[in-house]
């Protein structure tokens, strides 16, 4: 078989790195260069070439392979807290460069944290893990962080949002040097979906309650307690005992929502419940939940969930027990 010169990737193995992710991409891409291997050939052929990077004292990484530079460097998820910027920074000049000279760097969840120490992410788009947003944008503000995407890819860099994206991140790149054939033969052969689903399919709404704003807890607390149906301006801002201006603009601070988004949150969170174990239709739980406008339900759980409500229903309801 001829081929091109292969696609170089590194998987940097920093401390903390879950090695199952690493294990894991190693094994998408040797099946992606499998299904390659087994096609008829037509010409000349590119496979995917695959270095464990090692973290060597903090400073710089060691490849196992003499050849360098690699093309793409992935960074995966942590199992422990991310990466501490003491940690991270001697490697992020490493990083810096290896960008400049054209390769690709990509993280996976709490890896993130070690590419945004490079200061790439800066003024871009990125994700991570959802439950990592608040100390990802406390570390780094000057990121635009979307935790309701799944992968963001800027061609040059590319971030994967939960500790199992990497099955996503790793499809995107076999789809981009192998083609989208190879990719979809790839993920059939391995029973996961190809890229296109979103996080926000999956996070759960975890409001800020650490903020320190007393008044605004409170009525947080009572917004809770009525599932986010009384979300009338006039009301909260009695509860929380403030001008209406005033407390738009202190809840806003403390929650980082208006009051508006906060409900609406706080009722589609208790539709997904009720999508997923309960037996009503999707009206009676538009209407359970607060919505008299059916068709208003929908668009607004469309635009925070990313599916429809019978979508949603299809593809996460729990099986009955037996």
């Amino acid at each position: 078989m001829t081929g091109e010169a292969p696609v170089k990737i590194g998987l940097v193995c920093y401390p903390g790195a879950q090695l199952s992710a690493v294990l894991g991409l190693a094994d998408l891409f040797e099946i992606a260069n499998n299904v390659v291997r087994k096609r008829p050939e037509t010409g000349p052929v590119r496979l995917l070439r695959v270095d464990q990077w090692d973290w060597d004292s903090g400073s710089t990484l060691a490849v196992s392979s003499s050849e360098s530079p690699a093309d793409v460097l992935i960074l995966p998820p942590s199992l422990g807290a991310p990466v501490t910027p003491e940690v991270a920074r001697p490697v992020a000049a490493w990083l810096r460069d290896y960008h400049a000279a054209g390769c690709i760097l990509a993280s996976i969840c709490a890896g993130a944290f070690l590419l945004a120490e490079t200061g790439l992410l800066d003024s871009r788009t990125a994700t991570t893990h959802w439950t990592y947003a608040e100390a990802f944008s406390q570390r780094f503000p000057q990121v635009a962080l979307d935790i309701d995407r799944l992968i963001i890819d800027d061609g040059d860099i590319i971030t994967a949002g939960g500790l199992m994206s990497w099955t996503d991140l790793g499809l995107r790149l076999v789809d981009r040097f192998l083609g989208p054939t190879v990719m979809l033969e790839a993920a059939q052969l391995l029973l996961i979906d190809p890229p296109g689903r979103e996080q926000r399919f999956y996070n759960s709404f975890a409001p800020r309650l650490n903020h320190g704003d007393a008044a605004i807890l409170k009525v947080q607390h009572w917004m809770q307690a009525t599932g986010g149906k009384e979300a009338g301006l006039s009301v909260l801002s009695e509860r929380a005992g403030m001008e209406e201006r005033t407390f738009l603009r202190r809840f806003h601070k403390a929650t980082g929502l208006t009051s508006i988004d906060y409900a609406q949150r706080l009722r589609v969170s208790k539709a997904r419940e009720l999508l997923q174990f309960g037996p009503l239709s999707v009206d009676a739980i538009a209407w359970e939940v607060g919505y008299r406008d059916l068709a208003g339900f929908r668009k607004v759980f469309l635009r925070i969930v990313g599916l429809t409500p019978g979508e949603y229903r299809k593809r996460f309801r729990a099986s009955p027990r037996n």
